[in-house]
């Protein structure tokens, strides 16, 4: 499959798929708490079953074109990943997402993926509209937001309970034409 390197530091973007649930596994346990601290992602899968069974559903969403899962690798080790946890074509939108554990953690690796998934969703399936949303609290996941370009559309106010608090959701989103404003300003050195 592909490999699209994400800079000279070793970071990767790879297909993360059923195979890797041994891989994914390890990956999560090393990360469960900090991954978990405003998503659910990962909670369930404490096993190499439930893990394969995760990624299963991911692929079946790819099959599907209604979502799918791409890894984050540093130096050859699953650090973290990017997703398309909605996707409708027919509509042009959809919706990402993320999660790193600690090792993967401030270095811009999530923006780095992202932006690849932003424009293979622009310019290669015709999204018009690509959202993002984060507890308000979650700032690391909300300034991966603003250096994406997007703009805050709203805050659902307490609208979802985690782990026995009630979190605000900011959604946040970037229209095609702005994406492509933004890189075409980024290419010419603009701000």
């Amino acid at each position: 499959m592909y490999a699209i390197p994400l800079g000279d530091d070793g970071a990767e973007l790879r297909p993360l798929e059923s195979w890797h649930a041994e891989e994914f596994l390890a990956h999560l346990d090393r990360g469960r708490d900090f991954i978990g601290q405003y998503i659910p992602f990962g909670s369930r899968e404490t096993d190499v079953g439930s893990a394969r069974a995760l990624l299963t559903r991911y692929a079946e969403k790819r099959a599907a074109d209604s979502g799918s899962l791409h890894g984050i690798w540093l130096d050859g080790k699953l650090v973290g990943g990017v997703l398309f946890r909605t996707f409708d074509a027919e509509q042009g939108t959809c919706e990402v997402g993320c999660w790193l554990e600690p090792a993967g953690a401030g270095r811009g690796l999530v923006t780095r993926a992202m932006r690849v998934l932003l424009d293979w969703a622009f310019d290669g399936r015709g999204m018009h509209r690509v959202e993002w949303q984060a507890a308000s609290a979650n700032q690391p996941s909300i300034n991966v937001a603003r250096r994406l370009g997007m703009t805050r559309d709203g805050v659902l106010r307490e609208s979802r309970a985690h782990r026995g608090v009630r979190h605000d959701i900011e959604i946040w989103s970037v229209l095609a034409p702005e994406w492509r404003a933004a890189r075409a300003r980024a290419a010419r050195g603009d701000r």
